[in-house]
């Protein structure tokens, strides 16, 4: 499979837990070109702040490979990650991280602190932006209009 390819399969994620009420947000981690982990948002399904999609798929690659280092593993969200989930995502050793739209609001990649650029960020991803963004913004976007 192509990066376009695994972004779909975090796209499907994502519709996924945006049918299950959560925020519309999927992940997909993937190694030797193999998906291995995939998740949605279930922070209220499961009473769990820290259930992002990008948290739930790393704990699930991690079991699935019998390591917490994931070095060899690429991460594809539809969103930009949070602070958290960027934190999470250098603790894991990911690879390359490719994303889908950016979160000026919440993003720690290439908005808000920028996470990977500072100092005490131990590992940085190869970072690779804007994939399946316009697919991943409309998702977002549709979400949010019917609860405002």
């Amino acid at each position: 499979m192509t990066a376009p390819s695994f972004m779909d399969l975090a796209l499907e994620a994502a519709e996924k837990a945006g049918k299950a009420g959560e925020v519309p947000i999927g992940c997909v981690i993937v190694r030797e070109n193999e998906v291995i982990a995939s998740a949605g948002n279930r922070t209220l399904t499961d009473h769990d702040p820290t259930a992002h999609a990008e948290v739930l798929a790393l704990r699930a690659a991690a079991l699935a490979i019998g390591s917490e280092r994931l070095t060899e593993c690429n991460l594809y969200v539809t969103l930009e990650p949070c602070t958290m989930c960027a934190a999470a995502i250098s603790f894991a050793r990911i690879r390359r991280l490719y994303y889908g739209a950016s979160d000026p609001k919440g993003g720690a990649v290439d908005s808000g602190v920028r996470f990977f650029a500072a100092p005490t960020c131990h590992h940085r991803p190869e970072v690779y932006s804007s994939v399946g963004e316009s697919e991943a913004a409309t998702l977002l976007r549709d979400f949010f209009k019917v609860r405002r």
